[in-house]
């Protein structure tokens, strides 16, 4: 397919109906059952988006109607994404891992009048939520639901709607996207806030096709653009695979193969032989620890051979190449990097890290084994992506590579990194404090969309990122946490004090614990032990007992929020010891210094 002017589609929908019609019959959606993978094609989900769009309307949902969408990734996902944005409604896609409170605190806030849940057992956390939300008034099932405790809420099945005269709803939907320009609301993803609660954010269509845009333009112009095959394995309801692994591939008239989850990733990749991979750091690791323990049990030679390859990787990057390497790096391309390529399907022109910060040992491995590796670099609020390395302007690890099409980037006086153009959000969903905080309309950076990353641009143009200015915690999965949230509810227990959690970059949250003294000393009397806090945290029962509080927490937060480790502090934090501000709020980069050892070695428990 020729390179498309992207600013030429008014909506995502119509960028759609136009692949659609391209391709016709060819396959476009692909998912795993008995074993075998089935195809949907573009005319078949294009009958389908339209006939949804339609029944949607028929229910009373009005345009700007929000509908909530809870599914795993598979092919209804993306024909409900659609038909709720044809319908002129506009998609709230949620986590499957939430808790019921996170639901309803999404569909509250939102004002979801629909939900569209794919199983019943996501619906045993949906349903609930959706019935205390006194705004949602339908649930659309994928999937014949459980309809327990009904009440007010009317159910629906997706056969029925996605069934009906179809040129009428294409013709219905046609004239309907006449009104639907760039600057419509497409959907509301939320992402936590420093306070605690997730906020909406406001994309329009404009923002995605910007992303689009910028995104097809790298790969065309770089890789070359034919018959592409993406490998959708990111949770959809985040804004990375929202748009990286779902409307990008569809504005290259891609085919989507959805994978069977993380247990299955590598079986998957083999069978599907896809073209280009939207993942984040986490699973590189995994890839990567899988990789070299595959080539250890292969013996000397395979293991020389891997040495070899990443010394001559590791001058590369920095940028020390010799004339000698050339003929060791010709006996790589005949020997081990073939073999590396075909557990990536042999075909993959290249994988894309983003959603949180790539070890550039990862990629100089990667790199290495033959397999081209590009960081990204976004945020939710940007749609998501501002920035991606491209070989043109030379692939560095230790960057996010310049700014795409229509990204304009600037450093602040502080370090902040500012971004401005189409991509950026409207705005928080009812939420014009965060909003006027994150897009300031006063001052010498009116309009521009503050990051909270700190970093420079070096001399090839390229973003480097070199710290953090907020607290917000990404882990190494690309998932927002809100520190805050989390230690507010530890410390709303009884037997802890304070608590600061940790897990940026990282596979999971750790917790740094300062026990209640009166709390301990009653535990103590209690148990016949002796308060002496260092002798006591060492004591199993105490750990215990601690360990209860911590669990207590994590059944009432989302998986990604859970606490799975922790350590305890040697004393309070306070202002005299200089852990704690005057307004008695936790300095993180002062406790950092002193229990950073300590709390890293929790990841090696």
């Amino acid at each position: 397919m020729q390179l498309t002017d992207f600013a030429s589609y008014p909506n995502l929908v119509a960028m759609f109906l136009d692949r659609a019609q391209a391709r016709g019959e060819s396959p476009f959606l692909w998912a795993k059952h008995g074993g075998q993978w089935h195809s949907q094609s573009w005319a078949d989900a294009a009958r389908q988006v339209c006939l949804l769009a339609e029944s949607l309307r028929a229910l009373g949902l009005d345009a700007g109607d929000r509908v909530a969408l809870v599914s795993e990734n598979r092919p209804e996902w993306a024909i409900a994404d659609l038909a709720i944005m044809a319908a002129g409604l506009v998609t709230v896609p949620t986590y499957i891992t939430n808790t019921e409170r996170d639901h309803l605190h999404i569909l509250e806030n939102s004002g979801a009048r629909a939900v569209i849940v794919s199983t019943s057992k996501l619906s045993n956390a949906v349903l609930p939520a959706a019935l205390a939300a006194p705004c949602v008034e339908h649930v659309i099932g994928m999937e014949p639901l459980r309809q327990m405790q009904a009440g007010k809420l009317a159910f629906h099945d997706w056969a029925a709607m996605t069934s009906g005269d179809a040129a009428a709803a294409r013709r219905a939907v046609d004239a309907r996207l006449i009104a639907v320009g760039r600057n419509d609301l497409a959907c509301l993803i939320y992402t936590s806030g420093t306070g605690g609660s997730p906020r909406g954010v406001r994309l329009h269509h404009g923002s995605i096709l910007c992303n689009v845009d910028g995104a097809a333009h790298i790969l065309a112009q770089d890789f070359g653009w034919g018959d592409e095959v993406f490998l959708s394995f990111l949770p959809l309801s985040h804004a990375y695979e929202h748009t990286g692994g779902q409307y990008l591939p569809i504005g290259m008239g891609a085919q989507i193969y959805y994978s069977e989850g993380l247990e299955k990733l590598a079986s998957n990749i083999e069978e599907v032989r896809p073209t280009m991979m939207v993942v984040v750091p986490r699973l590189f690791e995994v890839l990567r620890a899988r990789i070299m323990k595959q080539v250890e049990k292969q013996g000397k030679v395979a293991n020389y051979l891997m040495d070899r390859a990443l010394n001559i990787g590791m001058r590369k990057a920095a940028g020390k190449r010799r004339l000698l390497d050339l003929p060791m790096s010709a006996v790589l391309e005949r020997t081990l990097r073939p073999k590396i390529r075909a557990k990536f399907g042999g075909r993959l022109k290249a994988m894309v890290s983003g959603g949180a910060p790539l070890n550039p040992d990862v990629g100089v491995f990667f790199e290495a084994m033959g397999l081209t590796m590009l960081q990204g670099y976004g945020q939710t609020e940007s749609g998501p992506v501002i920035s991606c390395n491209r070989p043109r302007a030379g692939i560095g690890m230790n960057t996010v590579g310049p700014p795409m099409k229509g990204v304009e980037v600037k450093i602040a006086q502080d370090g902040e990194i500012l971004v401005r153009g189409e991509l950026v959000m409207h705005g928080y969903w009812q939420n014009d404090a965060e909003t006027a905080r994150a897009i300031p309309q006063t001052g010498p950076n009116a309009g521009w969309l503050h990051t909270g990353d700190i970093g420079h641009i070096d001399t090839k143009g390229r973003i480097v990122i070199t710290d953090r200015k907020k607290d917000m915690i990404v882990n190494d999965k690309g998932d927002n946490v809100s520190p805050q949230k989390i230690e507010g509810m530890l410390t709303l227990q009884p037997e802890i004090a304070q608590a600061m959690v940790s897990g940026d970059r990282r596979p999971y949250i750790v917790g740094l614990i300062v026990p209640d003294p009166e709390w301990v000393m009653e535990w103590a009397r209690a148990q016949g032990e002796h308060f002496d806090f260092k002798e006591l945290q060492n004591l199993p029962a105490f750990r215990t007992a601690i360990r209860n509080a911590v669990d207590r927490v994590n059944k009432d937060v989302s998986v990604t929020e859970k606490v799975r480790q922790f350590t305890f502090a040697d004393e309070a934090f306070s202002i005299d010891n200089e852990e704690m501000t005057p307004s008695l709020k936790i300095r993180r980069h002062k406790i950092k210094e002193r229990y950073g050892a300590r709390v890293d070695a929790l990841y090696k428990a």
